[in-house]
């Protein structure tokens, strides 16, 4: 009887030992599918925007150069697509899969640009829809219908690529601080 359940408890431990493996490969799975998702949300972000352009007969051209806020925002959908790959490349790479810290900074930094990225767009679009009337910045969107449906879109998957960069940079802080012990709780250890 003391043999049986000695067997269960070991069957226990071992099983518990491939559950977090299996995590950790479930974990990277949803990392790569998220990075991997990313390079294509980011180059049609750019695609739309760079070749968005609409003219008007009575004011004139207007293009993503036009906009100072759109070409930050290209400029940061590129970066965001090459890091993703790149990343994806070398979360595959055993070496650099032991340096969490690696994916962790830029994962972070990234985030932010995105954040800072999106809120600049989406002023461009609510500013292009509704105008502001204070400082008399009338809305353009009835003279640059195409223009705007376009930009709109791709705010969308700018907003898609920002919100994956979120759950990466998430998983990210979990790799990286899970090494560490958690803190001790003063109270505990002084009655212990």
């Amino acid at each position: 009887m003391r043999d049986t359940n000695n067997t269960r408890e070991g069957d226990r431990n071992g099983s518990s030992k491939h559950q977090p493996q299996e995590a950790h490969m479930s974990l990277k799975l949803i990392d790569s599918c998220l990075r991997l998702s990313v390079i294509p949300l980011s180059v049609a972000t750019i695609w739309l925007t760079v070749t968005i352009h609409q003219s008007n007969p009575d004011y004139g051209n207007l293009d993503y150069n036009s906009i100072m806020g759109l070409k930050y925002m290209v400029g940061v959908s590129a970066i965001c697509g090459i890091y993703a790959l790149l990343s994806t490349i070398s979360s595959w790479v055993t070496i650099l899969v032991s340096k969490a810290w690696l994916f962790f900074v830029p994962d972070q930094v990234l985030a932010y640009l995105m954040t800072t990225s999106v809120a600049g767009a989406t002023e461009i679009v609510y500013l292009l829809n509704k105008g502001d009337k204070t400082v008399t910045w009338s809305e353009v969107c009835s003279s640059y219908p195409h223009f705007c449906s376009k930009l709109t879109i791709a705010l969308g998957l700018h907003v898609f690529v920002l919100f994956s960069f979120l759950f990466l940079s998430v998983i990210s802080a979990y790799r990286a601080f899970s090494v560490f012990d958690p803190p001790c709780d003063s109270q505990t250890n002084g009655h212990a």
